[in-house]
């Protein structure tokens, strides 16, 4: 009898489901639960609403809000992650909270996070230890007395957020799992945790370090919307009136004026509340003209940094000491305000130490100056690369500095093709569009002809946009638009960085210019990659170190789309031991008549950009 009673004992433990809590994971640990806590999130987000955003910025929405949970959790425990076991039980919990407020949107598919990602991170770095002891005390320093302070305000939180990318560019640079909490995150994750005393869930600090507004987007603010519209709808009908009386008791000449003046006046409203939209989602300053002339001293001669077909560059101090740089566009009207817009709406996206962090803007029409768009810059005090290489500064460049303005280049456009909300692609990379400062770290600037695009995406164009002997061939000839037209580019200012030769070498009278692509090429074909090199460079670095340099600019520089690298791939080359892959045979080039260029460039629209495919190769 005791041994049947003993018999279903066994029988039930052997046939009994393991309850779900306890299922094994595949490498045969047992999960446990999230240790991530939700709920500050959930806290925040009562009343807002982000069912209106496309697919790319919700995911980029939830990625961020994780990040602030991650920052919780760090500032709790010590840890950046939870463990790995509790990958799954963190996932469900969030698409919990996800569902409340995006209902039918599966987190991990539709934006293609892998499960283990929540429990990886940047570099092996898992504990606050581990990071402090990652990056020198003195950059800690800098980052506390940045970031200690409330950040709801623009100037604050863009001193912090500087500070932190200074901190990760040269010390969080390694290799990342995923995408969900990088290197570029970490610093972030760490300021909201340690650094700021008011803690990640405060609103200034969300808002600021993790790019979160939880501002109502509901029915309540459309009702608004709406009840302002009626308020605006009614003062200009009433505005008309008036102007209609006013019509008939003064002179013809005096009711020209008026009309002439509301035109204006209504472009100015319509470009103020186009950029107004965009200064809400970021920390852009919105300065007032009369600000803009007095940094300037009224636009004086002695002031002016530079010129091109846009306008003119001034140097400006503001109020609290620090120098700018102001873009001023002329022959500004409502035609222009797309691309000023457009310009603005580029810079202000991205945030990188090598891309050139935007202040704010300026728009005003007045009855003296007409309208004035004026964007305002952080000042690059070394000027740029083709001051050094071309211009009229002696001194040259040493291999240290070049090496660093090449790797910071590439870092930059890596971060636009790859790492940005929306992929990209910068159209008009040259030697003068690469700013230095006091440094001589490089900031990729002059947005201008910059596209969005979906990232890895083919975009053809009827106009052709960027200066002549930089653009890739296949976008010269065929309007084809991709992030690897923006890696030829570089490719052409790597070879003028690392030869002294400009993108165009000047040939003898009746022939026509060379491409620096296709002499090195030539030089790297017979086996003398270093004949690249411009003769006496101060401080050359190791020969292997150097040509590895070469092989890449050549490898970008190639006129056949398929053989050159991403952005990525390009740093990983000349930044870590990753072999250079054998560069392929180039086609026969056909090179255009130099009439053909001259016309190109004479019929362009006046901005220094070419607007054909003249003077560039036909490869067959």
């Amino acid at each position: 009898m005791y041994h049947f009673i003993y018999f279903l004992i066994f029988f039930a433990s052997i046939s009994s489901p393991v309850p779900a809590h306890r299922t094994l994971l595949q490498n045969g640990t047992v999960p446990t639960p999230c240790p991530l806590n939700f709920d500050t999130l959930r806290r925040l987000i009562q009343g807002s609403d982000r069912r209106d955003l496309d697919t790319r910025s919700q995911c980029q929405y939830i990625r961020q809000g994780l990040r602030l949970v991650q920052s919780d959790y760090l500032r709790r425990t010590n840890s950046f992650l939870p463990p790995l076991n509790s990958a799954d039980s963190c996932w469900d919990s969030y698409q919990l909270l996800v569902n409340d407020y995006i209902p039918n949107f599966d987190v991990r598919r539709r934006c293609g996070f892998q499960t283990p990602w929540i429990a990886t991170g940047c570099m092996n770095i898992t504990t606050r230890a581990e990071f402090e002891s990652a990056v020198p005390q003195s950059l800690l320093d800098d980052v506390v007395a940045a970031c200690n302070q409330t950040l709801i305000n623009n100037s604050p939180c863009a001193t912090c957020t500087t500070a932190l990318s200074n901190l990760q560019a040269p010390y969080l640079s390694g290799s990342s799992i995923g995408n969900v909490s990088d290197c570029t995150a970490y610093p972030f994750i760490y300021a909201g945790a340690f650094v700021n005393h008011l803690g990640p869930t405060d609103e200034g600090t969300a808002k600021c370090l993790f790019n979160l507004d939880f501002t109502s987007n509901g029915s309540s603010d459309r009702g608004k919307k709406i009840v302002i519209i009626v308020v605006v709808v009614v003062c200009v009908v009433v505005l008309i009136l008036v102007l209609i009386g006013f019509w008939f008791i003064r002179q013809r000449k005096a009711r020209f004026l008026k009309e002439k003046w509301k035109n204006s006046m209504k472009n100015e409203s319509n470009v103020s509340s186009g950029l107004d939209s965009i200064s809400a989602s970021t920390r852009l300053i919105r300065f007032t003209f009369d600000e803009i002339k007095l940094s300037t001293k009224n636009f004086s001669r002695e002031n002016m940094i530079g010129k091109g077909g846009y306008g003119n560059v001034y140097k400006g101090v503001l109020p609290d000491g620090s120098e700018v740089a102001l873009k001023r566009f002329k022959n500004c009207s409502a035609a222009g305000d797309a691309s000023f817009t457009h310009e603005v709406e580029v810079i202000a996206s991205v945030r990188h130490v090598n891309l050139v962090a935007l202040r704010g803007y300026c728009t005003a029409t007045t009855p003296r100056e007409g309208h004035q768009r004026i964007i305002v810059c952080d000042l690059m005090k070394n000027g740029s690369v083709h001051d050094h290489l071309f211009g009229l500064i002696d001194k040259k460049l040493s291999w240290p500095i070049r090496q660093k303005i090449a790797l910071g280049t590439a870092r930059g456009l890596a971060y636009l093709h790859h790492s940005a909300q929306q992929a990209i692609i910068h159209r008009d990379i040259k030697a003068s569009n690469i700013l230095l400062d006091e440094n001589f770290e490089p900031k990729v600037a002059d947005f201008g002809l910059a596209k969005f695009t979906p990232e890895g995406k083919t975009h053809l164009s009827t106009r052709v946009a960027g200066t002549m002997g930089y653009v890739a061939p296949e976008y010269a000839l065929y309007g084809q638009l991709t992030e690897r037209s923006d890696v030829y580019s570089f490719g052409v200012v790597l070879l003028e960085l690392l030869s002294g030769k400009k993108a165009l070498i000047a040939a003898n009278d009746g022939e026509q210019p060379s491409l620096v692509a296709d002499w090195a090429w030539g030089l790297v074909r017979k086996g003398k990659a270093m004949a690249v090199v411009e003769k006496n460079m101060p401080d050359l670095g190791p020969v292997d170190v150097v040509e590895k340099y070469v092989l890449v600019a050549v490898l970008c520089s190639h006129p056949q789309l398929y053989a050159r690298p991403t952005m990525d791939q390009v740093v990983k080359m000349l930044d870590m031991d990753v072999p250079i892959p054998s560069i392929p045979e180039r086609p026969i080039s056909i090179l255009a008549n130099i009439d053909d260029i001259e016309r190109s460039v004479s019929s362009s629209s006046g901005s220094g950009h070419l607007s054909t495919a003249a003077g560039y190769q036909h490869y067959t």
